[in-house]
């Protein structure tokens, strides 16, 4: 199915969330970290969007709270116009079947004890109108063999399964519920390189058959390159470059883009052109105290005093610059 690149499908706003750090004896809260910290992004029909940045940068938060997993401390996010977070109980419901997630572990995020057809059929016994009782048997067969394996695993459990073929189980379990976005956090690292061709390209053909957007959240730029239409570039919480995938990779706008590219490890070194080598300096700032300004300003070998200014004038001025380089800054 072709992408519909003028309809929206998802939009995040000023999405915020933090977790507290404890009391102290006096039962006063020491403060709080905020993994998340005003993300904004927009996705449309069918289109695959690559999150990526260094560990720890709230990747993964930000997919636990589009999903439901965290909850917010402010900010929205809509699936097709409906809040994902509703209060009312049937509305939120139906927007949150139409987005599914994938996690890292499959070991971890299936239930040992049930069987594969068990694991199949559960969104099923929540969302009644998905699948009328009498299809459960054949749905199970066609969302195995949809998958790259076969009916003969339906009443097999977890344990029985190679990492790569839990992974496939965990990409059916999502498909079950027939949803509009897939978000995939950092589903193939836990594999084999070999086994991790074969998932991304199941990815691919997924979304080409199904018309599913993607969020694909990973470490690995070469495949977030080779997967997705765009990429949004994540530090201390924050975006701080967004645009095409080539645009980002072709002509990086922000220092911290840039310096992730050069950690990407190449064959041939001596023949890339690189003015410099090796990973940005020094140490992440602690996301419960981070820097003003521009968070990334005391990495950067090229800040400045103006980095130091208010965020919002700094993402003007970014958006601003970003017009002439081709890419989108929040």
């Amino acid at each position: 199915m072709a992408r519909k690149p003028d309809t929206e499908l998802l939009r995040v706003t000023d999405l915020v969330t933090s977790f507290p750090l404890g009391r102290d004896l006096l039962g006063r809260r020491r403060g709080e970290i905020q993994a998340v910290a005003g993300v904004s992004f927009t996705m449309a029909e069918g289109e695959a969007l690559g999150l990526v940045g260094e560990s720890g940068c709230g990747k993964s938060t930000t997919a636990r709270t589009i999903v439901g997993l965290e909850k917010p401390q402010s900010g929205a996010v809509a699936l097709a116009g409906r809040n994902l977070h509703q209060p009312a109980r049937s509305t939120g419901r139906a927007a949150k079947r139409d987005v599914q997630m994938i996690f890292q572990d499959p070991f971890t995020s299936l239930n040992p004890r049930m069987t594969v057809r068990e694991l199949l059929t559960e969104p099923w016994q929540v969302h009644r109108d998905l699948e009328p009782r009498e299809r459960w048997d054949s749905r199970v067969v066609e969302l195995l063999e949809m998958v790259g394996l076969n009916a003969s695993h339906a009443h097999r459990r977890p344990g029985e399964f190679s990492g790569g073929q839990l992974q496939r189980i965990s990409i059916a379990r999502a498909l079950a519920g027939r949803p509009r976005l897939l978000i995939a956090d950092e589903a193939v690292s836990a594999l084999d390189v070999s086994i991790q061709a074969q998932i991304l390209n199941l990815l691919a053909e997924l979304r080409r058959t199904l018309g599913l957007a993607l969020l694909f959240i990973s470490h690995d730029l070469a495949v977030v390159r080779h997967l997705c239409d765009r990429v949004a570039v994540m530090y201390l919480g924050k975006i701080v470059e967004i645009g095409d995938s080539e645009d980002i990779y072709q002509r990086p706008s922000h220092h911290y883009t840039r310096s992730l590219l050069r950690a990407v490890p190449v064959l041939d070194p001596w023949n890339t052109g690189r003015d410099e080598v090796g990973t940005a300096p020094g140490e992440v700032p602690s996301p419960a105290n981070p820097p003003s300004g521009c968070r990334y300003r005391t990495r950067c070998v090229r800040a400045e005093q103006r980095c130091a200014i208010d965020a919002t004038e700094l993402q003007r001025f970014v958006s601003l610059n970003a017009v002439t380089l081709g890419a989108a800054f929040h």
